[in-house]
């Protein structure tokens, strides 16, 4: 095999990471830099699109530096994304207009009430798109954007405006404005692409007042997106062919290309995605329908359930509640805790996500007792993913009749043995993890080797597998679950 080099970028909630992967599939340089996380007096929760792009070019002239690979060996590069966050820029010099809004942001609430209300356009926007409206997803952010911030508000009017999740984003200053794309993955999560026309919606776009002619041309994901040199820091251009929002990525990596794979991706928040094949079908249990993506000229969809709160509960037990030193304590901590204490954390810290749908939920500690101390507020948090993510693979088992004997997982919290157990006991199912953690982003570059004609089938030979196998007893599972179901009721009344 000759010697060859992908780059790969991972543009994602905390910070952007760079990889290096190698002929045979396996990374073998990583550069990580972190942005900065802007929460407002209102809780508008924002990124500065700028540092972004600037953290992304430095991220792989890093991985290049330390790795030393020979930068003519470098042959193309993919990108992976956060999905939902938004960003408004001017065509003219590919400068943000504004802070973009992070997925997690649900400040144009009142923008998606106002919408059904004028349009009574529930069940139309969930038959075209396989997601109910929400503040979650880009329409109704864009819609903020055009109404809240005078720069984007005028860009529009001269026509210069460009507004897109981050994929499209990075693409145009990559290209240095050549190219203004965004693949199928990235666009069925915008609330404004129609799943079965595979085209931006009109109708859509006119109710959410989103200009259809700021929106990014469609690409399929293994397509042309044009050429970088990394602002002439390459001795010649790159092709960028692979491009996949986190969660397709991740589940491009896993090799869930089939109908029926199913992955678990767990970051600040988490997407339990499942590959139903080339046919559009709309859940009846609380999940979203997306674009899996569109590779080799054919379309794979997905049903989906996201959750706001996952590893971002860890983040909240150490950096407001002070009860651990880092994320590495709380396996340790929830062995040492009381297994039989009651307690039940509902992290709705911005309403609950899939799928239940609620905006206005709160968060909850319910069950304590006396005894209940750090070590088992410490368990409850890092059960709550578990049982978050259990309940979207209910209601994936309840929309297609699959028993799902397994999960492919991958993320940061999957290093805490205590979480991928509970996690496989409490949904019944076997937990398979990877050797390698960046599974969006060797999603993304796979895909980009495959289209390049540089990888074939074998290059997942490079990835193996560490098993988790259910040990809990039937009666103590439904024990637990029923207590999280009674708390999730509580909640919602």
């Amino acid at each position: 095999m000759s010697e060859f080099y992908i780059l790969g970028i991972d543009q994602s909630t905390q910070g952007t990471k760079g990889v290096l992967v190698d002929a045979s599939g396996r990374i073998v340089g990583r550069e990580d830099l972190p942005h900065d996380q802007i929460i407002s007096e209102e809780g508008y929760v924002s990124h500065d699109a700028g540092q972004i792009w600037a953290n992304s070019l430095q991220v792989l002239k890093n991985v290049i530096e330390k790795t030393g690979v020979p930068k003519e060996k470098i042959k193309a590069m993919g990108i992976t994304n956060q999905r939902e966050t938004t960003v408004a820029w001017d065509k003219n010099s590919g400068a943000p207009l504004a802070k973009a809004i992070v997925w997690q942001c649900a400040r144009a609430t009142d923008i998606c009430s106002q919408v059904e209300e004028k349009y009574h356009c529930a069940v139309e926007v969930y038959q075209k798109t396989g997601i109910k409206i929400s503040p979650f997803f880009p329409a109704s952010k864009m819609a903020w954007l055009l109404q809240n911030e005078p720069a984007v508000k005028k860009a529009s009017e001269e026509g210069s405006l460009a507004m897109g999740t981050m994929d499209a984003y990075l693409i145009y200053r990559f290209t240095k404005g050549a190219s203004f794309y965004t693949d199928y993955s990235n666009a069925s999560r915008t609330q404004l692409l129609n799943l079965q026309t595979l085209r931006w919606d009109e109708d859509l776009c006119r109710m959410f007042g989103v200009p259809m002619a700021a929106l990014p041309a469609l690409m399929d994901s293994d397509g042309e997106y044009g050429c970088t040199d990394l602002e002439g820091y390459l001795p010649a251009p790159i092709p960028i062919r692979g491009v996949l929002g986190d969660s397709h990525g991740a589940l491009f990596g896993h090799n869930c290309r089939q109908s029926g794979g199913i992955k678990v991706t767990y970051g600040t928040g988490s997407s339990v995605m499942m590959n139903i094949g080339g046919e559009f079908r709309q859940s009846q249990h609380g999940l979203a329908t997306s674009l899996a993506w569109k590779v080799g000229g054919k379309v794979s969809y997905v049903l989906e359930g996201n959750i706001n709160y996952t590893g971002a509960v860890i983040t909240w037990l150490k950096n407001d509640l002070g009860l651990i030193g880092s994320a590495g304590e709380t396996e340790g901590l929830s062995r040492e805790a009381n297994p039989e204490d009651g307690t039940y954390i509902i992290p709705a810290f911005s309403g609950l996500g899939a799928p239940w749908w609620n905006n206005e939920a709160k968060a909850m500690i319910y069950g304590m007792s006396r005894t209940t101390g750090k070590k088992e507020i410490v368990k409850a948090a890092c059960e709550s993913i578990a049982y978050q993510i259990r309940d979207v693979v209910d209601a994936m088992r309840s929309d297609t009749g699959l028993a799902i004997p397994e999960l492919c997982v991958d993320g940061g919290p999957t290093r805490n043995g205590y979480l991928m157990q509970f996690q496989s006991d409490i949904a019944d199912a076997a937990i398979r993890i990877p050797d390698a953690e960046e599974l969006s982003v060797l999603g993304a570059v796979y895909t980009a080797g495959m289209a390049a004609g540089l990888y074939d089938e074998k290059v997942y030979n490079a990835i193996s597998y560490q098993m988790y196998q259910p040990q809990m007893k039937q009666e103590a599972r439904e024990k637990k679950v029923q207590g999280w179901k009674e708390a999730i009721g509580k909640l919602l009344k």
